[in-house]
């Protein structure tokens, strides 16, 4: 609990220093996290989350450059949970910028106004020798290795690795576990030679 109770006020002090008022702060999760004691990896929270608020806008996310890609909903092949919509940034890629994430991940379903929701920022950097055996290029952020390497997830993503941040959304098995086990995708009938079925993740 002691560690608990110390995430949350470095993440509270993080996001304080920056301005962030309307964002919530980071919270202890269960699956894996940074160390609360890492100070940078608190701000560098804090920075994200401040640099992304403004996308609770799906409009502009748009017009920052972010451009829907993929599925609407990918189902963990390896267990539970799913992944919503992801809005990538082709300018961001291979960014560990905090506040430059490649992709937004926003809901399937719409508001009343025919908005998504936002849920997740993504970094994703490429595999430097395209070799799903090795992994001595794995990037990092907030103290945490990236997951991967995988194969793209639509035509023309290359074998890569990837980083989530479940800031808008809880999700039970942590806030950067990859998949939202509370989520589940609609049922449909695969689609033929779609890359995007094989999603690679595999906590």
């Amino acid at each position: 609990m002691l560690v608990r109770r110390l995430h949350t006020v470095l993440a509270c002090a993080a996001a304080v220093s920056l301005g962030l008022v309307a964002v919530a702060p980071a919270q202890a999760v269960e699956g894996p996290a940074p160390d609360p004691r890492d100070a940078k990896a608190m701000r560098d929270m804090a920075t994200a989350m401040a640099a992304t608020a403004k996308y609770a806008d799906e409009r502009q996310a748009i017009k920052d450059g972010y451009v829907p890609k993929g599925q609407e909903c990918m189902t963990n092949p390896f267990g539970v949970g799913a992944m919503n919509y992801h809005y990538v940034k082709q300018a961001n890629w291979g960014s560990k910028d905090p506040a430059r994430p490649t992709a937004l991940l926003y809901s399937r379903d719409k508001d009343k106004n025919g908005r998504r929701r936002l849920e997740t920022v993504e970094w994703m950097s490429t595999d430097r020798d395209q070799d799903l055996k090795t992994s001595d290029d794995r990037p990092s952020m907030f103290g945490l290795p990236f997951d991967g390497p995988m194969p793209g997830h639509w035509a023309g993503m290359p074998k890569h690795y990837d980083l989530h941040m479940w800031a808008y959304k809880k999700n039970p098995a942590g806030r950067f576990h990859n998949w939202n086990t509370a989520l589940t995708c609609p049922i449909k009938p695969p689609t033929p030679g779609n890359p995007a079925a094989a999603h690679g993740h595999g906590h």
